[in-house]
């Protein structure tokens, strides 16, 4: 965390929180409140994704995956709201998986089609104050957690042949480009638009 910090420059701040902990939300917010005062865009990126098939799913494995990226993104956004001015921009990382019916991943794929759903209902409930309210949809993002995970399990390595093979751009995507999409969505230049699912998948889910 200290080493992105650096990297950004001297205007980031980090807060280390567990998104699925709400008494550690009111903190992050309060330290933002007595920072900056205000939220202009809320991208709620947190997530945590496990491999398991249907007949070997624990409770464990579902209050953990549900609890930080269904229950976190929910309260993320609702205890951000206050600190958001009218016309602000709220992004959720959704995933291709809520789209495809992928192999030990009915878990975590149920939580992204959470998050696309909240994309659709959140820009509803908040119309009366323009948020726009948008969901990107990455498909396989490089980077050294999707790894791990892919090297977690059997059904990780299939998923990799399949990627190798499936997506028309032939290779896995990048941060940078994830990056590129999130900030699209919260300029000027998307201002026209919300409640979206922008997917950003190398055209994995689209063909």
């Amino acid at each position: 965390m200290a080493g992105a910090v650096k990297e950004i420059g001297p205007n980031a701040t980090s807060v280390q929180a567990d998104v699925s902990n709400l008494d550690e939300l009111d903190r992050l917010f309060a330290q933002i409140k007595q920072g900056i005062g205000k939220l202009d865009i809320v991208f709620a990126n947190a997530g945590v994704a496990k491999y398991s098939r249907l007949g070997e799913i624990t409770e464990d494995l579902y209050d953990e995956i549900f609890n930080i990226n269904v229950k976190g993104m929910l309260f993320t956004v609702q205890k951000a709201l206050p600190l958001m001015p009218d016309g602000a921009s709220v992004i959720l990382t959704s995933s291709i998986v809520g789209s495809k019916g992928l192999t030990a991943n009915s878990v975590y794929a149920a939580t992204k089609a959470v998050a696309r759903s909240f994309a659709r209902t959140w820009t509803t409930d908040l119309k009366h104050r323009r948020i726009r309210v948008n969901a990107i949809s990455p498909g396989s993002i490089d980077t050294p957690g999707l790894s791990d995970l892919l090297a977690s399990s059997a059904a990780g390595e299939e998923r990799r042949k399949m990627i190798a093979a499936a997506t028309p751009l032939g290779r896995f995507g990048t941060s940078d480009e994830i990056a590129k999409a999130a900030v699209f969505l919260a300029s000027d230049d998307a201002s026209y638009i919300t409640g979206i699912e922008l997917f950003v998948d190398g055209g994995f889910a689209q063909v």
